[in-house]
């Protein structure tokens, strides 16, 4: 077992560590190497070609495939870097929430690697990866700032006060903004995921067209609902069937708009309540999850941050969906402030972010 104490030290001698970063939490497996915020090598192995017949990810097919692929991954993310696995100075991997059998995969290659090697090791919360992505990018990032998280299976306001320490301000209540992207997108019948797709063909339709309902807006909380607009949806697909390309334009960027005009809704009180609570604190608002590379929506958000005072922070779009870099990133900096974790860590489905405590 890897002591507190020996980590401790180990931080207190190595200020720009050599991390390696493990992500299999659903769909992708990413490996990454960062000698702090410098990348070193990245490889991500996607399963888009192996869930797309099924319209989702399959989770014993994504399970097995983070099997196959991992041990490989790694070997060739750590040529590229041109590096041994010896010189590996932290090991940081997914620990949860995810799909169990990838997040299972990714602690127990971590567990192997540090224990064979005697390495320093941080298990991490895969929304921990998301939420602090961008202070990789952007080195003047400060604590606290205000963090919206979307993406296929998470949807929260949070603030962010430090590593590990978060306070929610609201979530979905029922779908999550990237899942009603898939599941709209199934309605229409574009392909999966469906996000990507959705924004594609919303390009060449009129926002303004359909008149969706924007849910939960005015209210006093933070909290999102998708169902409804889902619904919604489906309905309209139905009285205007057949639908033809631009029907299916038309009723996306309708959809689309709708979700940003819920999104701002509700980050509008969020700002207001966030100015309330932290008055001396820096107006940032750093948005990531899978659903940031969404150029519209993040259109939509500049302005409302603009409306607000807010300078609106978010990963590149690269970097937005699932990736080892974040997760090698959020290790380090959970161990630059003495945290660390155990091989007796348990795999973790569910890991609610303003929970996050590493052991």
């Amino acid at each position: 077992m890897v002591s507190t104490t020996q980590h401790l030290k180990f931080k207190i001698q190595n200020i720009l560590m050599i991390t390696l970063g493990i992500e299999s939490s659903c769909d992708d497996t990413a490996v990454a190497i960062i000698d702090d915020r410098k990348l070193l090598a990245h490889k991500v192995s996607s399963q888009l070609d192996l869930h797309r017949p099924y319209g989702g990810v399959v989770p014993e097919l994504a399970a097995r495939s983070h099997v196959e692929i991992i041990d490989l991954l790694i070997g060739e993310t750590l040529k590229e870097a041109g590096l041994e696995v010896s010189d590996i100075e932290l090991i940081s991997a997914t620990g949860g929430p995810g799909l169990i059998g990838g997040v299972i995969t990714s602690v127990m290659v971590a567990k192997g690697l540090s224990l064979a090697n005697n390495t320093p090791l941080v298990f991490v919360n895969h929304l921990e990866g998301h939420s602090l992505m961008a202070r990789f990018e952007v080195s003047d990032l400060d604590f606290p700032f205000l963090l919206f998280l979307a993406s296929g299976g998470h949807c929260q306001i949070l603030e962010c006060a430090s590593p590990g320490s978060y306070k929610k301000y609201g979530s979905t209540l029922d779908d999550a903004i990237g899942e009603a992207f898939d599941k709209t997108a199934k309605l229409l019948g574009l392909p999966y995921p469906g996000g990507p797709a959705i924004e594609q063909v919303a390009n060449q339709g009129d926002p303004d067209k359909y008149n969706l309902p924007i849910s939960m807006k005015g209210q006093s909380n933070c909290d999102f609902s998708l169902s409804g607009l889902k619904t919604a949806v489906r309905h309209l697909c139905t009285e205007l069937a057949p639908l033809t390309d631009q029907k299916i334009s038309d009723i996306s960027a309708s959809f689309q708009n709708a979700v940003a005009a819920q999104i701002c809704d509700r980050l509008e009180t969020a700002f207001k309540k966030y100015t309330k609570e932290q008055p001396n604190a820096k107006r940032q608002l750093v948005f990531s999850g899978g659903v940031a590379a969404n150029k519209f929506i993040r259109s939509k958000i500049e302005i409302s941050c603009q409306k607000h005072d807010f300078k609106l922070i978010c990963p590149s779009p690269k970097y937005c969906t699932d990736n080892g870099i974040m997760i090698a990133w959020a290790g380090l900096e959970n161990y630059k402030i003495g945290k660390s974790s155990n091989l007796d860590f348990t795999p973790k489905a569910r890991w609610p972010l303003d929970l996050v405590v590493p052991n």
